[in-house]
């Protein structure tokens, strides 16, 4: 497959991913009462907190991997065997505890259990996809469980418990998850299962997963905590103007999690430079989307956010501005883990606490937008380290290198 069509179809599968996580929440809570809208969202962020835990340990490092070898096939194979032996186990563990327990947010957490081997597997499966270099096989299963989900839960009625909605939708994906089964064996049979290599100390998916913990909890975190201690506004301004920039999370997410097989198609001396030119396009995409947002009339705006749009919008130039360096700062860090993956833990670490300072010391001077602009703030600090990094690892590859070179030309002499 051309470079280019697979670049689309990833980027089309991490888009159709995102738009069925969208309408499973749009479908629940048109089917739902009130309150039991309210459990089937928790129960769905539980299963977005596994997700992403194991999307870090299990695909992240998988689609490091080069080559189309026999080793590489066993990875992707080893790697959905593994994820489907560990998601059986914790998801009957969880059913087990919670059929122990009263209550219709019980019930619904021991069916989320039972269809944890599910979503789980098929997800990690458009890893194994990508990392094969076949994006329109993760597209097609992905656009599979779309079209499943959404016919199942067209013929719920309205008033369907949290339980039954939590099954329906787990369940939708088997279709997905067997033809994807049997597409991936046709690759990858005959290869050796090498589950011990997931459990070893070394492995970078531990890493991976601190880095998504730090990322992603700080953040929420403390946005919950400025709207807990100060203004509840901050919440729902701060949130309202993250939702408007939802297309760009879907271009980031897709250039780390299936940027590594595209990149590495590439000889090694090309990959930084394909980063920084990504970095480019997608810092100047983010700066358009901000534009098209601010000259959106206001009669669409408050259709989309309703009375959280003249707040949002007026955020528009900070939330623009970090979305413009959070563009630049992904693309940084997909460069150190093609470079050095062990490279990226102590960035993620450091200046996600630093965004909280940002946002915090903000908002005590600037009230919301000042909060908007200290998560740009930290936005900037963390581009700014990451291609930093990059520019000393290349440094340093260079002149160890450079040896190397010398030597073969003596040799030839």
């Amino acid at each position: 497959m051309r470079a280019r069509t697979a670049i689309v179809c990833s980027v089309a599968d991490q888009g159709v991913a995102a738009l069925t996580n969208i309408l499973v929440l749009v479908a629940a809570a048109r089917l739902s009462t009130v309150a039991d809208f309210a459990r089937f969202s928790a129960v769905y962020l539980v299963f977005t907190v596994l997700l992403g835990v194991s999307g870090a340990y299990t695909g992240q490092p998988l689609v490091l991997l080069r080559g189309e070898s026999d080793e590489v096939r066993g990875a992707c194979r080893s790697s959905v065997a593994f994820t489907l032996l560990t998601a059986t186990a914790l998801g009957a563990l969880l059913a087990t505890v919670c059929l122990t327990l009263p209550g219709a947010t019980a019930r619904a957490l021991m069916m989320l259990g039972i269809v944890l081997p599910v979503v789980l597997g098929q997800d990690t499966m458009r890893y194994a996809f990508s990392t094969l270099h076949l994006p329109h096989l993760a597209l097609a299963s992905d656009v599979l469980r779309l079209v499943c989900v959404l016919g199942a839960l067209a013929v719920q009625p309205y008033g369907a418990p949290a339980a039954r909605l939590v099954s329906v939708w787990g369940l939708s994906a088997l279709p997905a998850l067997l033809v994807s089964a049997a597409l991936l064996h046709r690759r990858t049979a005959g290869t050796t299962l090498r589950l011990k290599v997931l459990l070893r100390r070394g492995h970078l998916g531990r890493r991976f997963v601190v880095e998504f913990g730090v990322g992603n909890a700080t953040s929420q975190l403390s946005v919950l905590g400025l709207g807990t201690v100060g203004n509840p506004l901050v919440v729902g301004a701060l949130r309202g103007a993250t939702t408007l920039f939802g297309p760009l999370n879907v271009l980031f997410t897709s250039a780390t999690g299936f940027g590594p097989p595209l990149l590495g198609r590439l000889a090694s001396e090309r990959r930084v430079r394909a980063t920084a030119a990504l970095a480019a396009v997608l810092a100047a995409a983010a700066a358009a989307w901000a534009t098209a947002l601010a000259l959106l009339p206001d009669g669409i705006g408050r259709h989309l956010l309703g009375d959280t749009w003249p707040t949002a919008v007026a955020l528009l130039p900070a939330t623009g501005s970090q979305y413009a360096a959070m563009a630049v700062g992904t693309c940084g860090l997909l460069a150190l883990r093609m470079l050095d993956p062990r490279t990226t833990l102590f960035i993620q670490v450091v200046f996600s606490l630093a965004a909280v300072a940002f946002l915090t010391g903000g908002y005590v001077l600037g009230g919301v937008p000042g909060a908007a602009w200290g998560l740009c703030l930290g936005s900037i600090c963390k581009a700014v380290a990451t291609w930093t990094r990059v520019a000393r690892l290349r440094r340093r590859t260079a002149v160890e290198q450079a040896p190397v070179t010398a030597s073969a030309v003596r040799s030839g002499s």
